[in-house]
């Protein structure tokens, strides 16, 4: 692909073995936003020579912070909890705890185009701070629920106030230009992933502080009734500091710019689409499909991968120790970290967003494909082979979570105009949502019917994954160019602006 001067773009995710959060957009037509993505023209410069506003991004990177760690805070304890509450057996407590699981990310799915619009109407900002508000009480209550009927109520109310993800995204994009995006959108992509591990760390050290810590807690019946009220008053404490600095300091992007007088606007410009208008732009529909099969790649990935480590070796896993665990799933974070901030960037510069998709493209099938292959180390009794060369595919392999920042990238650049980027961005997290509530489920049970009937000696399911990924390796072959779409735009965009 050929090496572009001043398109650079960029943005996060999710982290491999976590959860996928969010990116995008450029914004801004000059009679609709003021210093944006678009290249308005002032004085001779474009646009795209604005600085990144850092205090800017810090505030969002912050605000964004508190949906993974109040997401993720509760997986240390949750199982514990609901057979507490309910009076569950063992065998009952995977079912409620993935159920709770399951409805928040449904519930997101149902309500996420009606924050996007929201915040295309309404501003960004009184969108993000009253999303952050909802999902600081929700998070606080959910520790004092008494019953599983509670503790999925709180829950759902959390995911009712699903506009932060969508909001924090945008805004990214609107502060961001050509030349700052990979930047702005590597930083958001780290933030997502340190709140992915920081969360389960905060739940695990503080739940039941009563016994925990007897000598600070013991003697207080509060947390001795409420056992696991310590945690989510820690994460909403978080929270309530996001609301402020965000009411506070954070400024808005969606700058409104009547142009005619009496507050009219350019009947020039185009009109807010619809959905189905949005969905028939140039590219949006495939862009909207790139990102829904590589979440799908990320989520079932992410809940197969635990299950299979800690399964035993004669069923097609690794037997690994829960110490074992942690420091590769540590070492996959560090991987990630280096990948999404320091190679992401340039090589994006260098072969675009769509050249990213395609190499990871080709990387996957091959880094699904290695997975059974550790597993026959085992078996065949070389450990010392195992712990080198597993360690190191996860280094390497690892590249791949780059293909999430370009996907989301690859949705910042097909959005036609300004005005429906919040619905853009909420169309894609509906998708990522609804995968989110099924895909554990789906891909662990399915893990665990080859191990229990030795299909393909155990590893079945990495026939399945690399099937599925071998679909996208076909797929990324006939992306259109992202870039290509959006500089055909900005191109309009001055042609507009000079007439």
């Amino acid at each position: 692909m050929r090496r572009r001067d001043q398109d650079e773009v960029a943005h996060e995710t999710t982290a491999l073995l976590a959860e996928a959060t969010g990116v995008l957009a450029p914004t801004a037509d000059a009679d609709i936003s003021e210093g944006l993505a678009f290249p308005l023209v002032s004085n001779g410069a474009t646009d795209h020579d604005k600085p990144l506003p850092v205090k800017q991004i810090f505030l969002l990177c912050y605000a964004r912070f508190v949906e993974p760690i109040a997401f993720f805070c509760i997986f240390p304890y949750i199982n514990k909890m609901a057979q507490e509450n309910g009076n569950l057996a063992d065998t009952d407590v995977g079912f409620y705890s993935g159920l709770i699981e399951s409805l928040f990310s449904l519930t997101q799915m149902l309500v996420m185009i009606l924050w996007g619009k929201a915040a295309d109407r309404l501003g960004r900002k009184p969108i993000l701070v009253f999303s952050l508000v909802g999902v600081t009480f929700a998070t606080a209550i959910f520790g004092m629920a008494k019953t599983i009927w509670q503790m999925i109520l709180f829950r759902c109310i959390a995911g009712v106030f699903a506009g932060t993800i969508v909001t924090i995204r945008t805004m990214i994009g609107e502060h961001s230009t050509t030349k700052t995006q990979a930047r702005a959108f590597s930083l958001f992509a780290f933030t997502g992933n340190l709140g992915i591990s920081i969360g389960p760390l905060l739940g695990g050290a503080l739940a039941n502080p009563a016994d925990q810590y007897p000598r600070l807690f013991g003697n207080s019946q509060f947390f001795k009734n409420y056992p696991y009220a310590l945690p989510s008053f820690a994460i909403a404490f978080i929270g309530l500091t996001a609301v402020i600095t965000s009411a506070l300091f954070v400024e808005e992007t969606l700058q409104k710019k009547p142009t005619h007088g009496e507050g009219e606007s350019d009947p020039s410009k185009p009109a807010q689409l619809s959905t189905k208008e949005l969905l028939k732009a140039p590219g949006v529909s495939l862009a909207l499909y790139a990102y829904a099969h590589i979440f799908l790649l990320a989520f079932s990935y992410t809940a197969i991968i635990p299950v299979m480590w800690f399964t035993p070796v004669r069923l097609g896993g690794y037997g690994l120790t829960p110490l074992q665990i942690s420091l590769l799933m540590g070492l996959n974070g560090v991987a990630q970290a280096i990948w999404v901030l320091l190679v992401f960037p340039p090589l994006q510069h260098r072969i675009g967003t769509t050249g990213v998709l395609k190499v990871c493209g080709i990387a996957y099938p091959f880094f699904f494909a290695l997975n059974p292959f550790f597993g026959v180390l085992l078996k065949g009794g070389h450990g010392t082979a195992f712990w080198v060369l597993a360690p190191l595919s996860q280094v390497i392999g690892c590249g791949i979570s780059m293909s999430f920042t370009a996907v989301q990238l690859a949705i910042n650049d097909v959005s036609p105009t300004p005005q429906v980027l919040g619905t853009l961005n909420a169309l894609s997290l509906t998708g990522m949502s609804g995968i989110r509530a099924f895909s554990p489920a789906l891909f662990t049970s399915l893990f665990a019917v080859g191990a229990r009937t030795q299909w393909v000696w155990g590893y079945a399911i990495w026939v399945l994954m690399t099937a599925i990924a071998g679909a996208w390796t076909v797929v990324s072959r006939y992306l259109p160019d992202f870039d290509g779409i959006k500089k055909a735009r900005e191109v309009e965009a001055d042609r507009d602006d000079t007439r």
